[in-house]
């Protein structure tokens, strides 16, 4: 399969999420994921990007939102950057699902999904400069460490 690099720009506006998931149907087709992995990683793009335009812009501060492909025979990367307010995603934990469904929580599952869906889930901060989140998803599954790594 040859290499797949290609990136869209969007403002922070909802009604542009659409155009995000096509965007990444797109290149997930040009891929060797599955279908059933294509839906996932839509999924995940769509709750990274949805909570950026939420979270990040939050006051309807004006910005854009990068999102960038990369994509080869072993693996499928996507990475988000923005220039909103900084957030650590690592300092969010896995939420305890039946206390989520009792409380009838309809938010607060994004991070939790992404880290479900991807294989790696990364996160940068450069003050000044953005915000970046890396989701990885690699194909047939995350390469396993060598003896003694992990």
């Amino acid at each position: 399969m040859a290499e797949v690099h290609d990136r869209i720009v969007i403002t922070n506006d909802t009604k542009f999420l659409g155009f995000v998931r096509e965007f990444m149907s797109r290149m997930i087709r040009q891929s060797s994921l599955s279908r059933e992995d294509e839906n996932k990683i839509i999924l995940a793009v769509d709750e990274a990007v949805a909570n950026i335009i939420e979270h990040a812009y939050e006051n309807q501060r004006e910005g854009t939102i990068d999102v960038e492909v990369e994509s080869d025979a072993k693996r499928f990367q996507v990475v988000i950057r923005d220039s909103g307010k900084k957030f650590a995603p690592d300092g969010v934990g896995s939420p305890d699902m039946e206390d989520h469904v009792k409380a009838k929580k309809k938010k607060g599952l994004g991070i939790y999904l992404m880290r479900l869906i991807m294989d790696e889930v990364r996160y940068t901060f450069r003050e000044g400069i953005q915000n970046e989140l890396v989701l990885v998803k690699y194909v047939g599954g995350k390469p396993k460490a060598p003896a003694g790594q992990g």
